[in-house]
């Protein structure tokens, strides 16, 4: 098992946790807000990691998100193994009167930490053929 090293930068921060066994995200919680304003809100999660090298943190929203008037601003946040900072989740407002946001102490998030590989690019005059070619949206069909 990977053992990955964290930081309280808050009180009131919560070491996240998966909910159920299996699950592959760790649950990530508002501890504050740290900005809110008619398109946007801020939260943090009190909460630093030592992401290790040759590993990617990678921030989603819960499927809880359906509930609110809330979309993550970056889609899926990257966070890189030299990053020691707080764990922050920006979401879009997707309806500027009364949207329905998340209060402290909800589970906003979920956290991955996935291996990745280091790759070198290889620049050639042409690709091999594929039977999609240079298709591109829908080319698959409906």
């Amino acid at each position: 098992m990977l053992q990955v090293a964290i930081k309280k930068l808050h009180p009131s921060a919560i070491v996240p946790s998966y909910a159920k066994p299996g699950d592959a995200g760790l649950d990530l919680t508002a501890v504050r807000i740290i900005s809110n304003d008619s398109d946007q809100v801020t939260y943090g999660t009190g909460l630093a990691f030592e992401i290790p090298v040759d590993y990617v943190g990678l921030i989603f929203p819960r499927s809880s998100i359906r509930k609110y008037e809330l979309s993550l601003t970056n889609s899926v946040g990257v966070i890189d193994s030299g990053y020691r900072g707080e764990i922050q989740f920006t979401f879009h407002k997707t309806s500027h009167s009364n949207s329905t946001t998340y209060e402290i102490g909800d589970r906003i998030g979920q956290l991955l930490i996935i291996p990745y590989p280091q790759v070198q690019l290889v620049e050639e005059t042409n690709l091999s053929e594929t039977e999609r070619g240079e298709n591109g949206f829908g080319s698959s069909g409906q």
